[in-house]
């Protein structure tokens, strides 16, 4: 396949992404489903972490999101009226098991089943996340993911979930971006369970790597013609300058967030060479673990919205790097200040096809928050628009260059509650009125409608 320069116009078009690149949405339990204390579900540690002052933007709170839990028969249904055949969303540890482990809720079971059984019926496929960030609380008060316990527990929840699903949901994924919910979570307190520090950070990292695996394992062995995945955040670094300084923070940048999760589970250990700090994580060892981290997942999803610019700073510590805002840089950006930078898509592509043990990959999120506001019954959205558009563009340019990429999710279907930012960044192609939960296609959900159209 011959190399397409950077500037070379695509005329973009499904077919050219080839009859089996997988098409779809991403949304995820706590972001959508409301029903926080319903049917008997336990608390999570998100329904606790918003309901602290200051912690959440205009202390909004998922105890109703989207409704999806009452509303899920209109939303799938609504997907299928837009020609989307995959959708993929996570199953509630609390919903299904309140304390974490222990005693079934079934009343849970049933709510997925039904879900389930209601995609199927649809001709919608579901590609399930076994753990998008709402732990039980129960569990945290014991440790959370800072507690090496949590092994056992997420075994438990997860040979559950391939108990009573596995039968007809064969295409998984372990985990959504450990990097985040460990470092948002357990290092910056910013996102639930809001604890900060190395000692928190370190043994949640080496816990969430060998649950990865562990939930790989169980999958792959309980369930037949099974495809079992996990996600990666990832975001193209760039140094702020030329200057030595510059160029090394953003290789220890680099080697936080793109390479510590993707590199164990490869078998290729911890990353340490280029960040010194990371040699503690040597102290929660096991004397099996480096072989336990390690899994062959039949595919890697990747997660990109952005890209990065670094610059060295003595104030940080550990990194000694800090990312310069896109504000500050003249450049166009989403309401969550992130760079509107399509390339990034294409480098994170590249640099993943790098590794050999990898067998697949799909992008399984991406998309963009911008100020959507209803008009005479529509939202028009045209930067979303060209943002799906251009990033397509490179996805599609990394596949003729011969790239393994199979599959694009956008993030996210509708308008949810987007963590600390709350309803204030809109990421859907559908809008959600909040207050009367209508639903509205954008104009970008129109497009993809087209795009996706037999």
């Amino acid at each position: 396949m011959r190399n397409i320069p950077k500037n070379e116009p695509i005329n973009l078009k499904k077919n050219d992404f080839g009859d089996d690149f997988v098409w779809g949405v991403s949304t995820a339990a706590y972001q959508t489903e409301g029903a926080y204390l319903k049917d008997h579900k336990g608390m999570s540690i998100w329904d606790d972490f918003t309901a602290k002052p200051k912690t959440i933007f205009e202390g909004h709170h998922g105890q109703i999101a989207c409704d999806f839990y009452h509303r899920y028969r209109e939303d799938i249904l609504l997907m299928k009226s837009m020609h989307i055949k995959n959708f993929r969303f996570s199953i509630s540890w609390p919903r299904l098991i309140p304390k974490g482990y222990g005693e079934v809720n079934k009343d849970g079971v049933d709510f997925y089943n039904r879900v389930i059984d209601f995609c199927l019926e649809c001709g919608i496929t579901p590609w399930v996340t076994l753990y998008h960030w709402d732990l039980p609380l129960a569990l945290e008060a014991k440790g959370g993911w800072a507690n090496r316990d949590i092994l056992g527990w997420f075994g438990e929840y997860t040979r559950l979930c391939a108990k009573y699903f596995g039968d007809r949901v064969k295409h998984w994924m372990v985990l959504n971006e450990p990097m985040v919910f460990t470092g948002a979570g357990y290092f910056l307190g910013v996102h639930a369970p809001g604890r900060k520090g190395l000692k928190s950070f370190l043994p949640a990292v080496h816990h969430a790597t060998l649950c990865q695996a562990l939930g790989g394992r169980i999958l792959k062995e309980d369930i037949e013609q099974s495809c079992i995945g996990t996600t990666f955040s990832c975001s193209q670094i760039s140094p702020y300058s030329k200057n030595e300084k510059d160029l090394r923070a953003a290789k220890k940048a680099d080697t936080l967030l793109n390479r510590l999760f993707i590199e164990p589970t490869l078998g290729l250990g911890y990353p340490m060479e280029n960040l010194n700090v990371l040699k503690r994580l040597e102290r929660y060892h096991g004397p099996n673990d480096q072989k336990d981290m390690a899994f062959s997942f039949d595919f890697i999803g990747i997660q990109n919205y952005t890209r990065e610019v670094v610059k060295h700073s003595y104030r940080v510590p550990y990194l000694r790097a800090k990312i310069v805002k896109a504000s500050e840089r003249d450049v166009p950006i989403t309401v969550m200040d992130w760079e509107v930078y399509p390339p990034s898509i294409y480098e994170m592509i590249a640099k993943f096809n790098t590794y050999p043990g990898i067998k697949k990959i799909i992008i399984t999120e991406n998309g963009a928050a911008f100020e959507d506001k209803p008009k005479s019954g529509s939202v028009d959205d045209p930067k979303r628009v060209n943002y799906i558009q251009d990033y397509l563009k490179q996805v599609l340019r990394a596949k003729k260059e011969g790239l393994e990429v199979s599959g694009y999710f956008t993030w996210t279907f509708m308008d949810n509650f987007e963590w600390a930012e709350g309803y204030h960044s809109r990421f859907g192609l559908v809008y959600v009125d909040f207050t009367t939960q209508e639903r509205i296609i954008k104009k970008s959900g129109k497009w993809f409608r087209a795009f996706l159209r037999p």
